[in-house]
Formats: C-alpha cells, sequence, structure tokens
C-alpha cells in the first residue's frame, strides 16, 4: 500500500511553518538556527516527493536532495562557527544583544 503524495506534503507543510514560526519568534541564535534547518528539511521532503510521484524511474530530486542536504551540513558548521565567536565575545546568544558587537 502506497502513502498518498497528499500526506508527504502535509506532513512538510507543518515543519516547514513550525520553522517559520520558531525563524520568527525565537532569541536564542541556536532556536533559529534548528528552525532554519527545520525548513530546509520541509523543502528537501518536497524536492523527494514530487520526484518520487512525477519521474518514478528518476532520480535527480534524490541527488538534488543529498546535494542540499550537503550544502545544509556545511551552514549549519559554518553559522555554530559563527554563534560560537558570537558567545566568545560577548557571552550571550541572544539576537537582542548582538548589536554589542558593533562598538
Amino acid at each position: 500500500m502506497e502513502i498518498p503524495m497528499i500526506c508527504y506534503i502535509v506532513v512538510s507543510t507543518f515543519m516547514f511553518f513550525a520553522g517559520v514560526y520558531g525563524f520568527v519568534t525565537r532569541r536564542n541564535l541556536l532556536a533559529i538556527l534548528i528552525s532554519l534547518e527545520l525548513m530546509l528539511n520541509a523543502v528537501d521532503i518536497n524536492f523527494v516527493v514530487f520526484n518520487r510521484y512525477l519521474f518514478p524511474g528518476q532520480l535527480e530530486g534524490f541527488f538534488f536532495t543529498l546535494f542540499a542536504v550537503a550544502i545544509a551540513a556545511a551552514e549549519t558548521a559554518i553559522a555554530i562557527a559563527i554563534i560560537i565567536n558570537i558567545y566568545r565575545n560577548i557571552r550571550n546568544i541572544d539576537v537582542e544583544q548582538v548589536d554589542k558587537m558593533k562598538y
């Protein structure tokens, strides 16, 4: 029994909007980064699902998703390095306190 496409789309939509909500409402840089990763994973689910249902014999969506996951991992490593540097300078990772680095 195959799961309908709409089930994947609904899960992906909830994931994406949970990420958007977390991105907008959180003040901690790590929580914002996690929300951003949640949005990227929702997009990756859409790539795989649409590839599976629109082009069942081809693997472009899967390879594109693997490439997107690799880029997201690199982006996360760089973002965590930046957050660590911010913490070393101001001993806080709240978004409202980052403007202190200007002075």
